[in-house]
């Protein structure tokens, strides 16, 4: 029987007359990394918080970590590292000094070989002196993330982690994520990044604070019902502002040289292309990604 790190239900919260997160009910296996997906304002950043005992529910309940979300706060957040969205250590001392603070916050008993293990880990033991301020976006990350496993959490809650970072860092900071997995960590991060969220085991996507899917990234592609199709060759720029204006065609967009359109009617949409006057333009059938399925719920939502 699999074990859940998270499994909450009913989740619901409103700040004034704005509710931010409306029933949500997820569940997330222990060693998992999960993908968490959805518009700004979607209640992402509040559901972690949540999660971690900073936020009390308004509504509904469960468990993270075996331990009630309404009754043992506490003993989550011992058992778990927050990565906020903002860099939120100290500019003005080195990594090894913010380190040392993190360290003595949850009172490690063996702190220098806690923080000299975890600089090696993120191959920041020759940055242990510089201070946080002369970082570059990507190593700052690193700091942050070092700061969140030195305590060897079982939950990782990461918040929009590599938003600004270039390419690179983006893929050596998965990397080390997928290293920690391995281990036996479970990880939730939220990220606006399809790339990413295929990088991910599991996917939740929110829409104005409800859940509207949840499964592996294979199981959501298959349960979202699109056809898609697509065109290459001269005139789509043109083709497109036409189809985005037909009837049937709930997507349609250039990606690169390539002419991408969606909708769940697959024969309105095989009329549509057929209904184009430019007639040089080549059509195949395609499996949908990821990004075409959440663009999809995206504007369903929108329209409801």
């Amino acid at each position: 029987m699999t074990t859940l790190a998270i499994d909450v239900h009913g989740l619901a919260k409103s700040f004034g007359t704005v509710k931010v997160v409306d029933g949500l009910s997820m569940q997330v296996p222990e060693g998992e990394i999960c993908g968490f997906l959805g518009g700004n304002g979607s209640g992402k950043t509040t559901t972690i918080r949540m999660l971690c005992g900073l936020l009390r529910p308004d509504a509904g309940g469960g468990t993270c970590l075996g331990f009630d979300l309404l009754r043992e706060p506490m003993r989550i957040r011992e058992q778990i590292g927050y990565m906020t969205q903002r860099f939120s250590f100290y500019d003005d001392l080195t990594v090894a000094e913010n380190l040392e603070f993190v360290a003595r916050l949850y009172q490690l008993p063996d702190r220098q070989r806690a923080i000299a293990e975890v600089l090696q880990r993120m191959e920041m033991t020759s940055r242990a002196g510089q201070l946080a301020r002369e970082l570059s976006g990507g190593w700052k990350q690193r700091l942050a993330l070092a700061a969140c496993v030195l305590h060897r959490p079982r939950l990782l809650l990461l918040d929009e982690p590599t938003a600004g970072v270039d390419a690179r860092a983006r893929r050596e900071f998965w990397d080390l994520i997928h290293e920690m997995s391995a281990d036996g960590m479970t990880v939730l991060v939220s990220t606006h990044y399809m790339d990413e969220a295929e990088r991910c085991k599991r996917v939740v996507y929110l829409a104005g604070g409800r859940l509207m899917v949840q499964g592996t990234a294979a199981e959501v592609v298959h349960g979202a019902g699109l056809t898609v199709f697509q065109a290459t060759g001269p005139g789509i720029e043109a083709a497109v502002h036409r189809l985005r204006r037909t009837p049937g065609v709930e997507t349609a967009a250039v990606f690169g040289d390539a002419l991408r359109i969606a909708g769940k009617d697959h024969d309105a949409l095989r009329a549509a292309i057929d209904a184009l006057p430019n007639a040089e333009l080549t059509w195949q059938e395609v499996p949908p990604r990821l990004d075409d399925v959440f663009i999809h719920l995206l504007t369903e939502q929108e329209a409801a």
